[in-house]
């Protein structure tokens, strides 16, 4: 079994928390599914669960490069030089990052609203980068674009490897194949 869920800002990626803040516990019903990966507490988006420890490996262990695609929203408009500098790989204090696929893309319009929402700043624009990585460090996109210039405010998890988001909102999973073909990012 795979269980695609779109998870909320503010959740963690494990189904007990000793200090009360909600998990993934508050949201799937099925037992005997494990996440395949981590997704921060404080981002959204696509999570998948699985109880096969082959699959599991497969989409978690970074040795597989699994492409993972986010959108991330930062403050100021990113250039033509700060997207270099993601595509060729950034370097953090635990040495240089794998080249990530950015660009600048329009806010989608299928976007929930987030609550509580980012900090707004009447002086300083935003802009939404879509970043593809193939390695999955600790913070890996907000601590790449910061050292870009350009903060993540708002990241949410579109895709990993062949399984996309989709139509999913805040909260909601479903059961998918453990093969698929892609709609929507």
């Amino acid at each position: 079994m795979l269980i695609a869920f779109n998870k909320p800002f503010n959740v963690l990626c494990q189904f007990t928390d000793g200090a009360g803040r909600r998990t993934l516990a508050d949201f799937v019903t099925e037992k005997d599914v494990y996440p395949a990966g981590r997704l921060d507490f404080d981002s959204e988006g696509l999570l998948l669960l699985t109880e096969e420890g082959v699959l599991q490996k497969r989409i978690a262990d970074p040795r597989h490069k699994m492409k993972k695609t986010y959108l991330a929203q930062v403050e100021r408009i990113p250039d033509d030089k700060a997207l270099a500098l993601l595509r060729r790989g950034v370097k953090l204090k635990d040495g240089m990052t794998a080249p990530a696929d950015a660009r600048l893309v329009e806010e989608p319009d299928w976007l929930w609203t987030r609550e509580p929402p980012i900090r707004y700043r009447r002086n300083v624009p935003t802009a939404w980068l879509e970043i593809t990585l193939t390695e999955g460090r600790n913070r890996q996109v907000r601590r790449m674009t910061a050292a870009a210039g350009h903060p993540t405010l708002r990241l949410i998890r579109v895709s990993i490897g062949e399984w996309v988001l989709g139509s999913l909102r805040p909260g909601e999973w479903e059961v998918r194949r453990q093969r698929e073909s892609s709609s929507r990012t």
